[in-house]
């Protein structure tokens, strides 16, 4: 019977942490290796250093994507047009372009917990940032179109107190005529890494928002909602009515007559 002088789980151990080019070099020194577990070990790295370069290209991309248009931008990116409670968040970002930031994405392409993990890292580096709101009876009151001006007019002006030398502001979706500095990017949040930036930051504060108004508020299950139209919040709208953090002209359809 051969005899093997390094354990399968060894092997696997080492396979498991490997760069590519430490891997070339095992795969070479296991080449007469013919135990299942080793062949099994080797294809599992090979994957992962794939899959592995493939997420380090996208996310130089993010960033490449961002330099095109100077070494100082602002990526903008709303979050909660949708919800028919809870406030409009608009998040604005200005990376350090030295820190590339492993995992960013779209923040609707992360879990949770890896989320905010992302969004304290981008609060860390980002050279600035901010997250500002419109609140629900603004919403009422200008309408969404106008919420959404305001919200990221109010979003830039912070960013630009910084007193940061911004060359472009890129912002996700149709074009606002905020600035002359505006470049508007469909699916900005998959494109560029500071409006992925801003989503996330802008998702993370809004949800926290939202589970704060949980404990306020616990029939609505904001904590799980985060203010959508679900339809366990539609049936607690019709059997509690609204409360002060329901965008009246968006709930017209679910009671005729408001608590509020």
């Amino acid at each position: 019977m051969k005899k093997y002088q390094q354990t399968v789980e060894d092997i696997n151990s080492r396979l498991a942490r490997a760069t590519r080019e430490e891997l070339v070099a095992l795969e070479r020194s296991l080449a007469a290796d013919t135990r299942k577990g080793v062949k099994t070990a080797l294809e599992r790295a090979r994957r992962r250093i794939v899959e592995e370069e493939a997420e380090q290209a996208r996310l130089e991309g993010l960033y490449a994507f961002d330099y095109q248009y100077g070494l100082c931008v602002i990526g903008l990116d709303e979050v909660g047009r949708g919800p028919v409670a809870g406030p409009l968040a608009v998040g604005a970002v200005i990376l350090d372009t030295e820190k590339l930031l492993p995992g960013l994405n779209d923040s609707k392409q992360i879990v949770e917990n890896k989320r905010k993990l992302i969004a304290a890292q981008i609060k860390e580096t980002a050279r600035a940032y901010t997250v500002e709101y419109v609140s629900p009876e603004k919403i009422d009151e200008i309408g969404m179109s106008a919420a959404l001006h305001l919200a990221f007019s109010n979003a830039l002006a912070c960013i630009d107190q910084s007193g940061l030398h911004v060359e472009k502001v890129l912002i996700d979706g149709m074009p606002l005529h905020l600035d002359e500095r505006e470049v508007n990017i469909i699916k900005g949040d998959t494109q560029s890494a500071s409006i992925a930036a801003a989503s996330i930051i802008a998702k993370v504060e809004r949800d926290e928002l939202m589970c704060s108004y949980a404990q306020q508020y616990p029939q609505y299950q904001f904590d799980k909602n985060k203010g959508y139209a679900s339809p366990e919040h539609i049936a607690a709208i019709k059997a509690y009515g609204l409360c002060p953090l329901h965008r009246k002209s968006f709930c017209s359809a679910f009671l005729q007559d408001s608590l509020f």
